[in-house]
C-alpha cells in the first residue's frame, strides 16, 4: 500500500534540528513568497545575480551545485546583506551526496535543499544542525521530509500543479512547502492561493533592476516596517539564521 502523508508529521527530536535553528529562515521565506533558484555557468555569474536579487529587496537566495565553482561562489555571497543590511540567507539547492553538504556548509550556506529524498544529506544536516529542505513528488515522500524537518519542497511541481498541491495542504496544515520547477513568475500568485509557503523559481526572473524590484516589492515594504519596529540583529555565528 502507497505511503500515506500524516495528518500530524510531528518527527522524532533526534530526527530534526534544533527548533530556532529553522523557524527563521522559515518566517522569511513565508514573507518572501518567491526563492529565486540560480543556474548559472559559472560562479561570478551565480555572485552577480545574487547581489542583484539582494539589491531588488530579496533575502533568501538559493544558488545550486549544478552551477561550476558553486561553493566559491556561496562563500562569496553568504556574508553579504540584502537592500536594509541584514545578513542574506544563502543557500545551496540541488544537494544530494554528503560531500556536497560537508562543502556547502563549509562554504557558509544557511540551508540545503534536495531535489529528491536524500538520507546522507539529511544525516550531515542533522549533525551539523543544519536546515535542511528535503526533496519529494509523493505524497509519502513530502510526508517524510514535513516529518524531518518540518518543511518540503515539492518537484517537480508543474507535473502535479497547483491542484496536487492543494491536496498535500489539506493533509500537511502546518507543513512549509515549496513547490519549484517549471513555475514561471506570472504563476506565482495561483500557486500562494494554493497553500505554497513559498514558490522556487528558476527561469523567468528579470533582469532589468527596476522590473526586479518590482517582484520583491511587497517584500521590502513589509520588511522597511518590521525593520524600523525591530531591527534584525541575530548574530552571523550563532545558528543558519543568518
Amino acid at each position: 500500500m502507497p505511503e500515506q502523508p500524516s495528518e500530524q508529521p510531528s518527527g522524532r527530536p533526534s530526527d530534526r534540528p534544533s527548533g530556532h535553528l529553522p523557524r527563521h529562515l522559515y518566517a522569511v521565506l513565508a514573507e518572501q513568497r518567491v526563492l529565486p533558484v540560480l543556474r548559472d555557468t559559472d560562479a561570478d555569474g551565480a555572485v552577480r545575480r545574487t547581489t542583484a536579487l539582494l539589491a531588488a529587496g530579496c533575502r533568501v537566495v538559493e544558488l545550486t551545485t549544478s552551477t561550476p565553482g558553486w561553493a566559491a561562489a556561496v562563500a562569496r555571497t553568504a556574508p553579504l546583506g540584502d537592500v536594509h543590511g541584514r545578513p542574506a540567507l544563502i543557500g545551496v539547492g540541488t544537494v544530494t551526496t554528503t560531500a556536497q553538504a560537508e562543502t556547502a556548509l563549509d562554504a557558509g550556506a544557511a540551508f540545503l535543499i534536495s531535489p529528491y529524498p536524500a538520507p546522507e544529506v539529511r544525516a550531515v544536516a542533522v549533525r551539523r544542525e543544519a536546515v535542511f529542505i528535503e526533496g519529494g513528488f509523493t505524497p509519502g515522500e513530502i510526508a517524510a521530509a514535513v516529518r524531518a524537518a518540518g518543511a518540503a519542497k515539492v518537484f517537480p511541481a508543474h507535473v502535479g500543479g497547483p491542484g496536487f498541491l492543494r491536496s498535500l495542504r489539506a493533509v500537511l496544515p502546518e507543513a512549509v512547502i515549496i513547490p519549484t520547477g517549471g513555475i514561471r513568475p506570472a504563476e506565482v500568485p495561483e500557486w500562494l492561493a494554493a497553500g505554497a509557503t513559498a514558490v522556487g523559481i528558476g527561469g523567468g526572473l528579470p533582469s532589468d533592476p527596476a522590473e526586479l524590484a518590482a517582484v520583491f516589492a511587497p517584500v521590502a515594504a513589509t520588511s522597511r516596517t518590521r525593520h524600523h519596529a525591530a531591527p534584525d540583529h541575530a548574530p552571523r555565528s550563532a545558528n543558519p539564521e543568518r
